[in-house]
């Protein structure tokens, strides 16, 4: 039960109805534009339609809708701050409003209200520390304000009270703080 491309530094995101989508990557130095999902009740994969951009290092966050947003990441090595939206339902991607920063290596949190909140990456060799908002309601971004530290390769984490917990990452080295939004 292979995948159809070789792949790291994608995502894999559980769907509403219990497939799993696998979006980009890499295969060696190529960043990839494809899209496969898996079904465990049959153990097979299938191939999806294909991104707009290819991209490594983004992130995928299923919305309340069953659609995934696909936020940033990178094409060879260059940051990207375009986001897509993949439809499960007719295996399409749209694209959407771009970030107002490009960013790699973040994250993006699903928050209880329904919107997606993406933290700090790195930018080229620049280690980012603004946040963003997604409203998929209304289709637009907004800023969130800034994270007291840079940091790239983090964890964010919704707790109990709905706070978003960010912790550890890199930036010039590997850091050790953690912070609530």
């Amino acid at each position: 039960m292979n995948m159809s491309a070789t792949r790291s530094q994608h995502t894999a995101s559980v769907l509403s109805d219990g497939t799993v989508l696998v979006t980009g990557g890499q295969n060696g130095s190529v960043s990839l534009n494809t899209a496969e999902w898996y079904d465990p009740s049959t153990g097979t994969w299938a191939t999806t339609g294909n991104m707009k951009a290819a991209r490594c290092c983004h992130t995928a966050s299923v919305l309340s809708n069953g659609k995934v947003l696909v936020t940033g990441g990178a094409h060879n090595d260059v940051p990207l701050n375009s986001v897509e939206l993949y439809d499960p339902l007719t295996g399409n991607w749209t694209t959407i409003g771009n970030m107002s920063v490009a960013r790699s290596q973040h994250t993006a949190s699903v928050l209880s209200n329904g919107t997606v909140l993406v933290t700090g990456g790195q930018n080229g060799s620049v280690t980012v520390d603004s946040a963003e908002l997604y409203d998929p309601s209304a289709g637009n971004w907004s800023t969130a304000g800034y994270m007291k530290a840079a940091r790239y390769c983090h964890t964010a984490s919704i707790l109990a009270n709905r706070t978003v917990f960010l912790t550890g990452g890199q930036n010039s080295a590997a850091l050790n703080s953690a912070e609530l939004y």
